[in-house]
């Protein structure tokens, strides 16, 4: 069910799902093709995603989500130009540096999420403080998936594992899970993916299993939160079975 209003036309509009994922994560795609939609450069697309970003912040800590992860920057990502892996670690930098102040007096928490080792000491060294400084905060948790990839993720559990020495007949899915980058947070509800490709792209692909997954054709940029509206709207109208079938979840 979904609380709802009418407007001055007398059309019943939505306002906030009853059922609000817990935990929303963001393929943030179409930035370039954005810009090149507007005759603009691509480094251009990706400032105006990262202007977006404060606006579904703000909007997830409405509706009342709790947990939200964007995928910034795949190990992938590495294979575009180096102008644009330049810009793309500048935005990161000059993000961290202006808006860090505002996000802590806003409760949000940063946490990083896939390897550090990659980028630039200094850039390094901002995201640590940045997470550091904000872990005490509770109003909403920010993953920031930033060199990530899902398969390089679960190959660092299990690099971890095994050397920490658990003997294989100890290993199942709570232990993978607890070496995730995002333990000890739930898995995502829901999964978001802008732009109008449906696939996953290598992201949360041990967390992501069961989350239902919702494509939409509007690039990131324009993602508002009405769009994040319809999302969770689209999410409250779903039945999560989680492999069971519909007479067993009724039986429930």
């Amino acid at each position: 069910m979904v609380a709802s209003l009418r407007n001055n036309t007398g059309k019943i509009e939505p306002l906030i799902p009853e059922v609000v994922p817990k935990h929303v994560a963001i393929i943030m795609d179409g930035n370039g093709r954005w810009a090149k939609a507007r005759g603009l450069p691509r480094t251009e697309g990706h400032r105006q995603g990262t202007e977006n970003l404060r606006r579904i912040l703000k909007a997830c800590v409405e509706f009342g989500v709790e947990i939200l992860t964007i995928y910034a920057f795949s190990t992938e990502n590495w294979k575009r130009p180096r102008a644009e892996v330049r810009v793309l670690m500048s935005i990161l930098e000059m993000v961290i540096d202006r808006e860090l102040r505002e996000l802590h007096e806003s409760g949000v928490q940063i946490r990083h999420i896939g390897e550090l080792d990659a980028m630039a000491p200094a850039l390094q060294k901002k995201i640590r403080y940045a997470c550091d400084f904000t872990k005490n905060n509770t109003k909403l948790i920010l993953n920031v998936a930033f060199n990530y990839g899902g398969r390089d993720e679960i190959i660092h559990a299990v690099r971890k594992i095994v050397a920490s020495g658990i003997a294989p007949e100890q290993i199942n899915e709570d232990l993978i899970s607890s070496y995730m980058y995002t333990s000890p947070l739930p898995d995502p509800d829901l999964i978001i993916r802008t732009s109008g490709e449906v696939r996953s792209s290598n992201f949360l692909v041990w967390q992501g299993t069961y989350s239902e997954y919702y494509f939409t054709p509007v690039y990131w940029p324009d993602f508002d939160k009405e769009q994040l509206r319809e999302a969770l709207i689209e999410y409250s109208r779903r039945t999560r079975r989680f492999g069971q079938t519909d007479e067993q979840i009724k039986d429930e």
